[in-house]
């Protein structure tokens, strides 16, 4: 059927053009506001959560009856005056922020004004609250426009409890077009979460439907939080710090401007999703593609091809260098010098990454069965003539001793707290690279090597990587210098066009690494081994190989005494 164009009647509303011009009335405002800012139960959960926080709560309890669209959050915050209660549903009514002035110096989490109006005009809205110090609190219900309805005293703790009932129901649109109840309750977690690493000494419980369904222990920082939202993560496999942004420290600045970081080690965690790159900035997650890209970089050669780290930042910024006026949920924001923080975000996990190794616990049968199916076969190379010089990162102390020499592949090394099984070719790889990293050096060759049936491709990557391929013949190109690890091999032309065949400077030296570095299958007397030891414990990246592998297994002391059963009376462990 050929298309027409379908006439609009002359009374259609669509012919705006006949209007004139004039200015919404103020409902109509506030109901646009409205559903921008609640649109979702996980929204009215993270706006109430937030108010929550802003009162100084340390602990927040979540009730969720879904099906009955009602919402409670009760807090142990400052609570709220009856005054203050008969303000707080008006539209744009606020303690947070006075002028627009305030609007660069904002230091809390929510300052609109809108989230109890909207929650007001989305559901009924009801709230109790009571100040400490006084005899008893106030239950305040209002109408849709935020106006207080029926004022009664109540007898609860100081803090404050907002009920929303019938969460959309003036609104059948939105409300139908809701996603399934588990997915929305899946963002509710999220929501919470996001709260619980910015606010880690706050204690968290959730019920459904009058029973319990999420429970969060208070913690000093984020890495007591992490394991209780993430299967199988330990206390173990986390390194947490934080420092300065020297370029903002300044005496007389009340901010303490500063990182703080934590990250899983590498080896031990690691998502198919960068799902667990997350960002907060002054108490509130946000999202920051050049941060969370920033992160992912920071990792680079020290994770599995497509696998993505656990990575946790928290930066504490200045108030007047952030403008939070982007977004209604206030989810992403311009922030002021950026590519300077996306630097001290690489720079912060960089350092958690070079802190020193701890051992694995209990995982140690499972690691163990891993590593030997991604160990690599015997190789028929010699042994290095060298295996060790100076290194070009601040040197750390070694706590391992090398024992012994297991199939010709792995090192048993005694540590203080245990032992270790180190993997001699990834170890070495290691290694390797982070001095190819350190010293990336051409040197020219004493015999040119001459390649055949280079394509254009293969030619570029040769002028990428700076070794200048000349003419030398019909489809003929003759390689006059090479780095300096390959110039002695008697593999060089192989090693050559494995280096033509694509990628950057990184992807060149991890290239070298492997193929110069020590193979499996090659006997390592005493000295040699701890000679590698040593020089694998200095690196910045000890953990994993340049392609993301784990290079160590560790079982602690108090593992082996667990198995064991040391923890016995003797007598009882001889059935005397």
């Amino acid at each position: 059927m050929p298309w027409r164009q379908i006439p609009i009647p002359a009374s259609s509303p669509f012919e705006a053009h006949n209007h004139p011009i004039q200015p919404l009335p103020g409902a109509v405002v506030h109901s646009i506001a409205a559903g921008e800012v609640i649109d979702s139960l996980a929204a009215a959960v993270r706006e109430l959560i937030e108010n929550a926080l802003d009162a100084r709560a340390t602990h927040i309890t979540l009730n969720l009856w879904p099906h009955q669209g009602r919402v409670q959050v009760a807090d142990n915050g400052i609570g709220m005056t009856l005054e203050d209660l008969h303000r707080a549903a008006v539209p744009h009514s606020t303690s947070k922020i006075r002028t627009q002035a305030d609007l660069w110096q904002v230091a809390s989490l929510g300052f609109r004004g809108e989230a109890l109006h909207s929650l007001a005009q989305v559901g009924h809205l009801e709230i109790c609250s009571r100040l400490s110090g006084q005899a008893s609190g106030w239950r305040v219900t209002y109408s849709p426009q935020g106006d207080p309805l029926v004022t009664t005293p109540v007898a609860l703790a100081p803090g404050t409890v907002v009920i929303v009932n019938e969460l959309f129901g003036r609104w059948p649109a939105r409300q139908q077009r809701l996603p399934a109840l588990s997915q929305q309750l899946h963002q509710v977690q999220w929501v919470i979460y996001h709260c619980a690493l910015a606010h880690p000494t706050v204690t968290w419980a959730v019920q459904l439907s009058d029973r319990p369904w999420l429970a969060l222990t208070p913690s000093p920082t984020a890495r007591g939080l992490v394991p209780q939202m993430v299967r199988a993560v330990q206390d173990a496999d986390l390194h947490e710090g934080q420092q300065v942004a020297p370029w903002l420290n300044d005496q007389d600045n009340p901010y303490h401007p500063g990182i703080y970081g934590l990250i899983g080690l590498p080896d031990r965690c690691h998502r198919p999703r960068a799902d667990w790159v997350k960002v907060a900035v002054n108490g509130r997650l946000v999202t920051v593609p050049e941060l969370e890209q920033g992160i992912v970089q920071a990792f680079r050669q020290t994770l599995p091809r497509h696998r993505y780290p656990l990575a946790f930042i928290h930066l504490t910024v200045a108030p007047h260098h952030i403008d939070w006026n982007r977004r209604p949920d206030k989810g992403t924001l311009y922030l002021h010098q950026l590519d300077q923080w996306v630097a001290l975000c690489q720079n912060q996990v960089d350092l958690l990454l070079g802190q020193q190794a701890t051992p694995l616990a209990d995982q140690g049968q499972q690691r163990l069965t891993q590593l030997i199916k991604t160990a690599e076969s015997s190789g028929a190379y010699a042994l290095p003539t060298e295996l060790s010089d100076q290194l070009p990162h601040r040197a750390r102390p070694g706590n391992l001793r090398a024992l012994a020499q297991v199939h010709n592949r792995y090192i048993l090394a005694e540590q203080p707290d245990g032992l270790c099984l180190i993997e001699q070719h990834i170890a070495h790889e290691r290694v390797l690279y982070e001095r190819l990293q350190a010293r990336w050096q051409l040197v020219p060759l004493a015999t040119p090597v001459v390649l055949e049936g280079l394509s254009a491709r293969q030619l570029e990557q040769f002028q990428r990587l700076e070794l200048e391929p000349e003419a030398f013949g019909p489809n003929r190109w003759a390689i006059r210098q090479a780095p300096e690890p390959l110039r002695d091999r008697d593999d060089l032309p192989n090693a050559l066009l494995e280096l033509s065949l694509g990628g950057d400077l990184h992807t060149a030296q991890v290239a070298i690494a492997c193929r110069t570095a020590l193979r499996n299958g090659i006997p390592l007397n005493l000295k040699a081994m701890q000679t590698l030891l040593d020089d694998w414990q200095q690196t910045r990246n000890p953990r994993t190989c340049p392609h993301g592998r784990p290079i160590c297994l560790t079982l602690s002391e108090t593992s082996l005494a667990r198995f064991f059963r040391r923890h016995w009376v003797v007598g009882k462990s001889h059935g005397i």
